[in-house]
Parts: C-alpha cells; structure tokens; sequence
C-alpha cells in the first residue's frame, strides 16, 4: 500500500480484527447471517493484507494479480447473490469487491518509486482520478450513514410515551456488527486516499 507506514499498519490491525470477529461469527446464526460474516471476513482479512506497507511485504509481480483474482470471484459471487436473495448488502459486499480488484489493478500499474517511504507529493496518483473520487464518494455516504445508524436516539409514540429509536429490522443485528462494518467503510476511505 502507498501512504506512510504508519497509517498502513494502523489499517492491517483495524481490518485483521474487525476480520477476525467476522471469521468468528461465520460459526453461528442463520445461514444468510453466516453467509454475510463470511463476506465481511473475507473483506476485512483481504484489506489487512492489502495494507501492509510495501517496504515491509512488496508483493511484485504476483500478489497485487491474485488479489484482483480473489476479490474479483468475491464480487461476481455477491452479486449472484445478490440477484437471488435481493440483499442491499451484497450490493456493498460486490462494490467493495470490486474497490478491492481496482485497487489492486491500480497498485500494480504504479511505478516502483512510489511505495511507502518515500514523499508523497514526489509520486503520482495511481489509479483513475474518477472512479477514484465516486468510490471515496460512495464509501464516504456508506460510513456516516453506518454512523448515523450507532447514535441512539429517542422516538416519540403518537401517544407521546418514548421508545429507542431502533427499527424492527435492526433490532436483531448487534451492535458489534455494525461496528465492525463501520470500520471497515472506514479503512476503505484510508487505503483509497492512500491509493
């Protein structure tokens, strides 16, 4: 990963935890919320490995083509799912995939110069400027709505009496989950800023 060595470590903890708790949840639940813990360890282990500083593990020539191979499968995946079972969140899954795949095709069309250490106004962006921009975009949406889902709040009753302000539907999901997701829209908006 570009960007100093620093931040990528502090990336390869946050993700390879938040990975770890997600491999974790894969042996309970339903079979769709397994399913669902297994696609966000499969993103938080895959953006820990990611992450690590170039100086430290340069994956040149091969490893930046099996994450674009492994990510690129992850995606096609979700999005089949995604059909059947008309899930917004395999739709996430298959975008962030996908941000995967282009991350690593970007980090690998890069020249040598511009890994970790060095400054990083000497090197060039990798990547497409645009898509860049959308997917900090829509990563950026997807983190303060997540946000925004954490904070509690009070809802009144028509009869004025007060209630948590939890869906019905949200009411199953842990806190920790969502947490977990949170975090890694956050260390999605790192490693593209760092891209």
């Amino acid at each position: 990963m570009h960007g100093p060595p620093l931040v990528g470590w502090l990336l390869v903890v946050l993700c390879a935890a938040t990975g770890a708790y997600c491999l974790v949840r894969t042996r309970a639940g339903a079979a769709g919320e397994r399913r669902a813990a297994g696609g966000d360890a499969l993103m938080g282990l895959g953006m820990a490995a990611m992450a690590v500083p170039a100086a430290v593990l340069d994956t040149r020539p091969w490893g930046h083509a099996v994450f674009a191979a492994v990510f690129g499968a992850a995606g096609l995946r979700t999005l089949a799912l995604a059909r059947r079972h008309r899930g917004a969140h395999h739709l996430h899954h298959a975008v962030g995939a996908f941000a995967m795949v282009y991350m690593a095709l970007a980090m690998a069309g890069s020249p040598a110069g511009a890994h970790a250490g060095h400054a990083a106004a000497a090197r060039e962006p990798a990547g497409a400027p645009l898509l860049t921009g959308l997917l900090l975009v829509y990563f950026a949406v997807y983190v303060v709505r997540g946000a925004a889902t954490m904070v509690p709040c009070v809802a009144t009753a028509p009869g004025g009496a007060g209630r948590p302000g939890h869906d019905r539907e949200r009411a199953g999901r842990p806190e920790l989950t969502r947490a977990c997701r949170l975090s890694m829209g956050i260390g999605m908006l790192a490693m593209l800023l760092t891209l």
